[in-house]
């Protein structure tokens, strides 16, 4: 078997980890072994954080827009009912968005929400 030399190939791969790992701590930054270790392991960690945060949004959206119901007197799974069947289609960043910036808009929704669930009770109660 011929002898195989490989020191472009070999070399410009170790450049392009050592490219990668530009900014790292330590030997991380400058040996490859350890460089490639710790670019593989910040791979990972890009790729599940990605999907994290948006779980982590939608978790804040939420935890604002409980907390501006509970200033107006209501929970926060009653409010997103209410609005539900007002078929009230804001998504939850909208509705944080609006609970920050404008509460008035904010006070009309829950307003809208008690509402919706009052005459809702009121007609399953003359139902029976």
């Amino acid at each position: 078997m011929p002898r195989v030399k490989r020191g472009n190939v070999l070399k410009n791969r170790h450049k392009k980890v050592l490219k990668f790992a530009k900014g790292f701590r330590g030997s991380k930054s400058t040996l490859f072994i350890a460089a490639q270790q710790a670019v593989m392991q910040a791979w990972r960690n890009a790729y599940r954080d990605r999907r994290k945060r948006k779980r982590d949004f939608r978790s804040l959206w939420i935890i604002r827009i409980n907390a501006a119901c509970r200033a107006a007197g209501m929970p926060y799974s009653r409010f997103m009912n209410g609005l539900s069947k007002a078929n009230v289609t804001l998504n939850r960043k909208a509705l944080a968005e609006l609970a920050v910036k404008d509460p008035e808009a904010f006070t009309s929704l829950i307003d809208l929400a008690k509402k919706t669930l009052e005459s809702e009770t009121k007609t399953a109660g003359a139902a029976k």
